[in-house]
């Protein structure tokens, strides 16, 4: 029940906070908002609700079920709502800029919001954003490879050369790595690099993935770097596959990895011990580390879909011999040969097997069919 307030505002109250459109937080899409800023006339998530609450010139946040709402602001989400707002706030974004939803990290949650209404990036056409001219340049923290300390490096991504190099001195005229744009990968990682700002860049060299893991201690300067990635991407590919739609691009753009954790591998005559993994799942390429920081993986399996001969199954193969320590087990069968895994819990075991079929349901595309050829040739 709503605390104060008389039943007429109540009532009106409850009547625009049911409009179809006010039903998805206006920031992150999480159903079922039940906080509202009474400035920017929208309705929010209580997560969202917080970031709100770190601009107080700009929103002024409140309970729609446990603070009292007068006439006035009553009125006043009611001549704006989501729709309204959005059609100002979020006018015309560039097709390339992440929307984070309420399953991404607090920092780019965080700059969206401020993006949108602290900075109104998104209210003007063609408005010189810091992560549009193609270009940008700056330092980075970047982890070294061997020590694993955090150093300051600088990086610089170009449009025009189609790539994003890094030099480990200021003055250095050669960079230490040059990566091709197209075979870029960025993704938050704030938990596994230990710092809210941490971001994962990846990148395949001679077909291999290598991490690269970087953070700054702005917010801001992160997610800038990360939507210029995005930008100088979708530029690229808009040249490179002059026919593809936008959307089309938009989507071959970052991707959030399927599944991370640990799990227990065997090797291939399935009577060796298992030993603990750190496992990542980007789309069909499953890699496995001894820790979730290294720079390469000590292997990766490729994952086909069933049609070609790959499927996932809960538990392991009668007479399995090695010696696992985890009691959940899911094998992955290839045309090759069976991968055999073990999980800590029942609920890592389904989520695992969930991730993987999404992956084994899907129709392969020619590139992937490259991929899996050098794959079995390599092996």
């Amino acid at each position: 029940m709503m605390a104060g307030g008389n039943e007429r505002s109540m009532k009106a109250l409850k009547e625009v906070w049911r409009r179809p459109e006010n039903s998805l937080c206006a920031d992150c899409g999480k159903p079922d908002p039940d906080w509202a800023s009474s400035t920017l006339g929208v309705f929010i998530c209580l997560s969202c609700s917080g970031i709100h609450r770190n601009i107080p010139s700009i929103s002024k946040v409140k309970s729609l079920k446990m603070d009292h709402w007068d006439d006035a602001q009553v009125q006043f989400l009611a001549k704006h709502g989501n729709a309204v707002t959005k059609a100002t706030y979020e006018a015309h974004i560039p097709i390339y800029y992440y929307k984070p939803t309420y399953n991404d990290c607090q920092v780019l949650r965080e700059q969206w919001i401020r993006a949108k209404y602290e900075r109104k990036e998104f209210t003007e056409l063609g408005k010189q954003l810091p992560y549009s001219d193609g270009v940008k340049e700056g330092i980075l923290w970047k982890r070294g490879r061997d020590n694993g300390q955090f150093l300051p490096r600088k990086f610089l991504l170009s449009e025009r050369e189609g790539c994003l190099k890094y030099f480990t001195k200021q003055d250095a005229k050669e960079p230490k790595i040059n990566i091709k744009i197209d075979v870029i990968n960025a993704t938050f990682q704030p938990v596994k690099i230990g710092n809210p700002n941490g971001l994962q860049i990846t990148y395949l060299k001679d077909n291999k993935t290598r991490n690269i893991f970087v953070y700054h201690e702005s917010g801001k300067e992160v997610v800038d770097w990360f939507n210029a990635i995005r930008s100088v991407q979708f530029h690229y590919l808009k040249v490179a596959f002059p026919i593809a739609s936008d959307n089309e691009i938009k989507n071959r753009l970052t991707r959030n990895f399927l599944k991370e954790g640990y799990m227990e591998k065997t090797g291939p005559k399935q009577r060796e011990a298992f030993k603990k993994r750190w496992f990542t799942l980007d789309h069909r390429r499953l890699m496995y580390f001894k820790d979730p920081l290294d720079a390469f993986a000590k292997g990766e399996v490729f994952v086909g879909s069933r049609e070609n001969g790959y499927s996932v199954q809960k538990g392991l193969p009668s007479g399995t011999q090695g010696n696992f320590s985890w009691h959940y087990g899911l094998t992955i069968v290839t045309p090759d040969r069976e991968y055999l895994f073990t999980c800590e819990t029942e609920t890592d075991q389904l989520d695992w097997i969930a991730a993987f079929s999404s992956v084994i349901n899907q129709a392969m595309t020619p590139q992937e069919y490259a991929i899996e050829a050098y794959f079995k040739f390599k092996s």
